[in-house]
């Protein structure tokens, strides 16, 4: 799969080494007046540090256009599938364990 085209036409190139993806179960945002930047990091039990695996730096507006592309395809993916569950959902990080443990 080299190309996509979406609704509007623009075609998109998928290198083969992107479209394998990266897993990742953690991700910190910060912002300055100008950009939002999103680490998206994995973190393993057992392991003290979180090793980022991509970082994107966006306009605000995209930031914006994200969040709510974001939230119709949960809309979507819930009405399918059904309600996504999180625990513990007054925490504000995504990783699925508790990272303060030195388990392996």
């Amino acid at each position: 799969m080299d190309e996509k085209e979406n609704k509007k036409g623009l075609q998109l190139e998928l290198p083969q080494d992107v479209a394998q993806g990266e897993y990742v179960n953690f991700a910190i945002i910060t912002h300055s007046s100008s950009d939002f930047i999103i680490d998206f990091a994995r973190v393993l039990p057992g392991v003290p540090k979180a090793q980022v695996k991509s970082r994107v730096i966006l306009a605000p507006e995209h930031a914006k256009r994200l969040l709510g592309a974001l939230q119709e395809n949960i809309f979507r993916y819930e009405r399918e599938f059904g309600q996504i569950k999180i625990p513990n959902q007054q925490e504000r990080t995504i990783a699925p364990f508790d990272t303060t443990k030195g388990e392996a």
